[in-house]
């Protein structure tokens, strides 16, 4: 987990080789957030976890249940790996904005599909049975997701895409083609003659007896 810049600098410098030059530069950029959003998923991990032990070691009182330390930093390390790694998702989506290969009127079309997965993701994820956990996380995904689709909507309207060419044009505005000034269309020419085609034979008269 510390070295989450490092492996998240590493993985984008995977995909930035297949970029054009002025995209490349968003790689440092990537990873500046990336770090932080991880480092946030890895918190929130810490919080469910405290949660899930405390309904897990409560739920028999008959019972007094021990949790062994190694298994402990286990648990917990990989919890927090898993939801730092699903915080990067509405980053991805965005990054892939930035680089013109997802709009922004995509993404929000996609967003029930998105919140779906994310809600299965928090399921399959978090150690527990109970909404609690699972709702934290897909909130958060959700919450991180539409705020990528605003951004990228601001990005998309900035680079001007998904606009017509006379969008920036008013009502009133004249048009160009006031100016242009049509060439007189030259008369045709006369068209050659030919000769006509001689009929068809019949067929008796195309084939001998042999053929």
């Amino acid at each position: 987990m510390l070295g989450a810049p490092i492996w998240l600098y590493q993985l984008w410098a995977f995909i930035a080789p297949g970029l054009h030059r002025t995209e490349r530069k968003y790689t440092y950029l990537f990873v500046a957030i990336a770090a932080p959003l991880f480092l946030g998923g890895a918190t929130l991990a810490h919080f469910v976890v405290a949660k899930s032990l405390h309904f897990f070691l409560n739920i028999n009182g008959d019972f007094n249940l021990t949790v062994g330390l190694p298994g402990y930093f286990d648990f917990v390390t990989k919890m927090m790996l898993l939801f730092g790694a699903g915080f990067e998702f509405p980053l991805i989506m965005l990054m892939l904005n930035f680089v013109g290969i997802i709009s922004a009127k995509r993404m929000l079309g996609w967003w029930r599909i998105a919140v779906f997965l994310m809600f299965v993701f928090g399921a399959v994820v978090t150690p527990t049975p109970d909404p609690f956990g699972m709702s934290i996380l897909a909130g958060s995904m959700a919450i991180l997701y539409f705020g990528a689709i605003g951004v990228a909507f601001l990005n998309d309207r900035r680079k001007g895409r998904n606009q017509p060419a006379f969008a920036g044009l008013s009502d009133d505005e004249i048009s160009s083609l006031d100016d242009y000034t049509p060439e007189p269309v030259a008369g045709a020419s006369p068209v050659e003659t030919f000769e006509p085609v001689e009929e068809p034979k019949p067929l008796d008269r195309r084939y001998d007896d042999i053929t």
